[in-house]
């Protein structure tokens, strides 16, 4: 049979002469596009109708045909349609529940295919009458508020949500959807958290609850007050907050363990024993193939709650036992008709029971631990457009952490140790392994990790430069809460400073090429200003004395980068052109690492002649530098511990408006509501009724 027969609902040919017959429903639904009312000469209709198993196809395809005279012919009928559907939700006969929700849905989405140019106020008018539109949506909003708060079905409830889904995505851009209008005005705010308080509910539709709220919370959120912002901001019931904390780390778990899955697939077989006979050459197409489909809705959830909400800060470190997923997965049968939208949803169901038995021996983990894990991995790979954005998601997401006190208080707690093993991009230098002996250290050293691992491998033709502006301010806030609290942080600097280093000699290698696309003395700055920081309040927060000196011994062993990244900016900063600016603040800020290298290298010289010694150990060096720190002369240099706050107006709004169109995209293509969820939301409520 046809696509256009499946379409239409035709049961069967009696003969080749004959037209096959229509089912019931479409016989129904064609009443409703011709003029006439269908209740007429039925006054049963209605009911009737709703008794039908729905036929989403042929009813959105019916809508989407309607062209403009004929919307104006039937709008009596569309109207009434929308209107039935609405008093539906009240019947008690559950399968009259269940078509009317997803006839619902089909309005919707049909009408909106049908009139993308046509203006909101026009949509809201075919869909249910402008003068009765607030009433219809008040009642809309009002039966779901109450089938998602009430002791009924869970499937009814995973199925309201994905009403609200469909309905919030059926634009691209959702700030244009002007029904959410009533969304907003009839808040189903209360009713998301409800859902996340309580554990058999989160378990069953926590996912689509909160990426529901991310989206409803970026509705207009520059240009009106918008409501699920406003309650957001402000909740602090601790059931609640727990709860959107464990739909977050179950879904971030999942994708984690699935990467975790293929990459160990990859290192089995053929392929591994190949790339360990030809060496590494083949490393960047094995990552490819290591492509976990990125969760942006996720991310944005996440970033909405810390951005948001104060109170959500403390349910980052909030503790609880690391299981090995593949080991203990029980996945439940869920009465859910779809699954979650986005990647696949989480396998372990632990929202369901998070009160699990602390073993000793048993290593914790929180979310924050299981964001940066998936950070490391999405932050792998760049090139990749959504990659990219989950990428700079999570670079935001850790700079509002950065900057939040209560948040740089557990980063830099001695008595909160973790083990986080980060996942490293395999390079052709060095090998993809996996450090089992990770030590248990505070959470700020592994975001000091994170950091400097992007640093070291990002460094490509295709530089990513918003990324490293981002990378390298998280670590200046860090250092600026380590300064004021005279934190002294057991961490291995030298990594930071060498990869640091590093950065600076691949701005100067590729300068032309960069300063084609890119301002790289702003990025030459701030690296410049971290050993400023380093050099000026080290003392304060470095672990050692040695530490300090293994600083100037870094910045004189390599001072030949120093020396020419100087002669660049001096070079561009006396001529005219566009960078004059830009590089002058560069050479000011050299000033002090110059006179550090001016001091020093003479001395070493001359303690090797006088020992005649051709080349000196690090302890030698070592011991001219702690010999000749009285006679070395620093000027003093402002705002070093000072850094301009996040703020994601104005800066960060088209980047913000993109990603949720590109989510509401992802969202919308895995609404379904297929002919399978159909036949068994109808097999159970046939055998309730």
């Amino acid at each position: 049979m046809s696509q256009v027969e499946k379409k239409a609902g035709l049961l069967r040919r009696t003969s080749s002469s004959k037209k096959p017959l229509k089912e019931k429903v479409v016989l129904m639904y064609d009443e409703i596009f011709a003029k006439e009312d269908p209740a007429k000469n039925n006054p049963r209709f209605w009911d009737e109708l709703f008794l039908m198993k729905v036929n989403l196809e042929y009813l959105e395809s019916k809508l989407e045909s309607v062209d403009g005279e004929e919307v104006q012919r039937i709008q009596d009928n569309i109207n009434a349609l929308f209107h039935h559907c609405v008093q539906a939700l009240a019947e008690e006969h559950q399968i009259k529940v269940v078509n009317a929700l997803q006839t619902l849905c089909a309005l919707f989405r049909g009408v909106h295919q049908k009139n993308k140019s046509a203006s909101g106020f026009d949509i809201i008018n075919m869909l249910m009458g402008f003068d009765k539109a607030e009433q219809r949506m008040k009642d809309l909003m009002e039966r779901l508020d109450s089938l998602l708060c009430g002791e009924g079905s869970e499937s009814l409830k995973s199925l309201c949500l994905k009403l609200l889904l469909c309905l919030v995505t059926v634009t691209d851009n959702i700030s244009q959807n002007t029904i959410l209008e009533y969304v907003m005005i009839n808040s189903i705010f209360e009713a998301i958290l409800q859902i996340l308080s309580d554990a058999s509910s989160r378990g069953q539709h926590g996912y689509d609850a909160v990426v529901l709220l991310a989206l409803l919370v970026n509705y207009r959120k520059y240009e009106s007050v918008n409501p699920y912002i406003v309650k957001l901001s402000i909740v602090d019931d601790e059931p609640t907050l727990d709860g959107m904390g464990m739909v977050l780390h179950q879904a971030l778990t999942e994708y984690n363990r699935q990467y975790k899955d293929k990459e160990e697939e990859n290192q089995g077989g053929f392929f591994s024993t190949l790339t360990s006979m030809v060496g590494n050459m083949f490393i960047a197409d094995a990552e490819e193939k290591l492509s976990v489909q990125t969760n942006e809705a996720i991310l944005l959830a996440l970033y909405e709650a810390v951005h948001l909400n104060r109170n959500f800060i403390a349910v980052l470190a909030q503790s609880h036992p690391e299981l090995d997923m593949a080991a203990t997965s029980t996945t439940p049968t869920s009465t859910t008709p779809t699954t979650p939208l986005g990647t696949t949803p989480p396998a372990l169901d632990m929202m369901n029971n998070p009160e699990l038995p602390l073993d000793p021996n048993l290593q914790t983990s929180n979310l924050l631990i299981t964001f940066l894990k998936y950070a490391s991995i999405v932050m792998q790979d760049t090139k990749d457009e959504h990659r990219l954005n989950s990428a700079k998601l999570c670079l935001i997401i850790l700079t509002c952490i950065a900057e939040d006190q209560y948040a740089d208080a557990f980063l830099h707690d001695d008595n909160m140790n973790f083990r986080v093993t980060l996942h490293r991009m395999p390079m052709r230098h060095r090998k993809k392994t996996i450090d089992k002996n990770v030590p248990s250290r505070p959470l700020v050293c592994a975001v000091l990790d994170l950091m400097v691992e992007f640093i070291v491998t990002h460094m490509m033709k295709d530089f990513p430069m918003d990324l490293y502006l981002r990378c390298v301010q998280i670590i200046h806030k860090l250092l600026c809460y380590q300064k004021k609290c005279r934190i002294r942080l057991h961490y291995t600097w030298r990594e930071l400073w060498s990869a640091l280093i590093n950065l600076l000699k691949f701005l100067l290698s590729n300068e032309t090429t960069l300063l084609a696309k890119h301002n790289i003395f702003q990025l030459a700055l701030l690296v410049v200003n971290l050993f400023n920081m380093f050099i000026t309040y080290g003392d304060t927060f470095l672990p050692t004395s040695n530490s300090y000196d293994e600083l100037y011994y870094e910045i004189v062993r390599m001072h030949q980068v120093f020396d020419n990244l100087y002669c660049m900016v001096l070079r561009v900063s006396t001529n005219t052109g566009q960078w004059k600016e830009p590089a002058s603040k560069v050479t000011h800020a050299l000033v002090n690492i110059r006179a550090i290298i001016n001091h020093f290298n003479p001395k070493i010289e001359s303690y090797a002649a006088v020992n005649h010694i051709s080349q000196l150990s690090e302890e030698q060096v070592l011991e001219v530098v702690r010999s000749n720190y009285d006679t070395l002369t620093l000027k003093l240099q402002d705002g070093l511990d000072q850094f301009e706050r996040y703020s994601e107006q104005p800066k960060e709004a088209a980047f913000f408006k993109e990603l949720v169109r590109s989510i509401s995209l992802n969202v919308r293509k895995n609404v379904s509501l297929n002919t399978l969820s159909q036949d068994i939301l109808l097999k159970e409520f046939s055998t309730i009724s």
